[in-house]
């Protein structure tokens, strides 16, 4: 019997014990940059968050029978939207946490402004800048996905050990790019490289030929690209290339979209480029019952952090489920008892497992399908990544970086 037979009979025996039962509503804010600079990303992302909250309402709900309903805001990948969806998330939707946003200054303005003051708890699957685990946030911020404290050195041992030496640095002037370019430029320069040049530019310009000039002297062997490929990426590797000013390219995950090859071509990029991205290990029991039901649902569950998306939303249920209510001030430390090294192992699609083992009383350790997510003091995780390169047949081929 496979996992999909076995959640659909899990399904129908609940319903059976759940008949008669009053079941009411309980809200779970779901913003992320719907639209913006890396909006076919995040649309792996909202299905993932989909995905498992369907599998909470299929398999017996939220407490009592109540359904867990995800309230959908627009963060826009931007500070002052984040800020707007925050409030219409907290103060008008009164939802009970939110997961998300997807990106580092969306989810810094929105924290900040919005959640912190109000004691409502943020869980973001894709925000990834280090200095969000510096904010005083009174416990009340976490992420699925590992700080590109961990990224950027991985990308500095990358380009150290491909054997170039000298680099040159560009990086879009926002929390997420700014924050990984810091870290990539201070692990390259311990490691012995020499770093060129290294310059901020402003996203969306139609042309950024004088900015890479400058960048391409001194030497150069490659650039490392900091930027959303929708933004500034994309336009940058054109304007190398045609200028004939750099001809290799090192990038983080806000470079990867399938529309990078679309639009300067396989051929181009082919034994050029190199991004890395946030990755699971596909060989886990977590990630094959989250792939399989990615996949019948029609969705690629490779896509970046999609598997992120499944983690936060079935971690928030669990949240509420441990704390018996749909309470604001008590998800925080229920998060951290749902997903800690002890207890017995909850995987994805598990949630009529989990909602027993609380019901009894035992403690529940969420084995997410993006890895484990034992929460430090900062409220982060530590992860994995795979550096993804132009195949053969002109898309992208992902491999694990180790």
């Amino acid at each position: 019997m496979n996992f999909l037979k076995k959640m659909a009979i899990t399904a129908s025996a609940i319903a059976m014990l759940s008949v008669g039962a009053q079941a009411g509503e309980i809200k779970v804010g779901s913003a992320g940059g719907v639209t913006g600079p890396i909006a076919e990303l995040v649309a792996a992302i909202v299905k993932g968050r989909q995905i498992a909250t369907e599998h909470v309402n299929s398999n017996g709900g939220l407490l009592k029978g109540d359904t867990m309903k995800l309230v959908i805001a627009d963060s826009a990948c931007d500070p002052k939207a984040a800020v707007d969806a925050g409030n219409k998330l907290v103060n008008v939707e009164q939802v009970v946490g939110i997961i998300g946003p997807s990106c580092s200054g969306a989810t810094n303005g929105m924290v900040s402004s919005v959640t912190i003051p109000a004691g409502v708890t943020v869980l973001s699957d894709s925000a990834t800048a280090p200095s969000i685990s510096e904010l005083k946030d009174k416990d009340t911020v976490f992420r699925a996905s590992a700080s590109d404290a961990y990224q950027g050195k991985a990308i500095a041992d990358m380009v150290w050990k491909a054997g170039k030496k000298k680099v040159a640095v560009t990086y879009s002037n926002d929390d997420y790019n700014a924050g990984i370019a810091n870290v990539f430029v201070k692990e390259f320069k311990a490691l012995g490289g020499e770093v060129t040049g290294n310059q901020a530019h402003e996203p969306n310009k139609a042309s950024y030929r004088s900015e890479l000039s400058t960048l391409a002297q001194g030497g150069p062997e490659a650039l490392a690209l900091f930027a959303y490929y929708g933004s500034s990426g994309i336009t940058i590797v054109k304007n190398s290339l045609e200028n004939g000013l750099f001809g290799k390219f090192y990038a983080a995950d806000g470079m990867f979209d399938k529309s990078v090859i679309g639009q300067i071509g396989a051929d181009n990029l082919k034994d050029n480029i190199w991004i890395t991205q946030a990755a699971s290990d596909t060989e886990d029991a977590s990630y094959k019952n989250f792939a399989e039901a990615f996949k019948a649902a029609g969705g690629d569950p490779e896509a970046p952090y999609a598997a992120h998306g499944y983690d936060v939303a079935f971690l928030m249920a669990l949240a509420i489920e441990k704390a018996g209510a749909a309470d604001r001030t008590k998800i925080s430390a229920a998060l951290r008892e749902v997903a800690g090294p002890e207890g017995e192992v909850v995987r994805p699609g598990e949630w009529a497992k989990a909602k027993k083992l609380i019901a009894d009383g035992k403690k529940v350790n969420y084995q997410g399908a993006a890895g484990v997510n034992d929460f430090d003091a900062n409220g982060d995780v530590t992860g994995l990544f795979s550096v993804n390169v132009v195949g053969d047949d002109g898309n992208w081929s992902r491999s694990m970086l180790k």
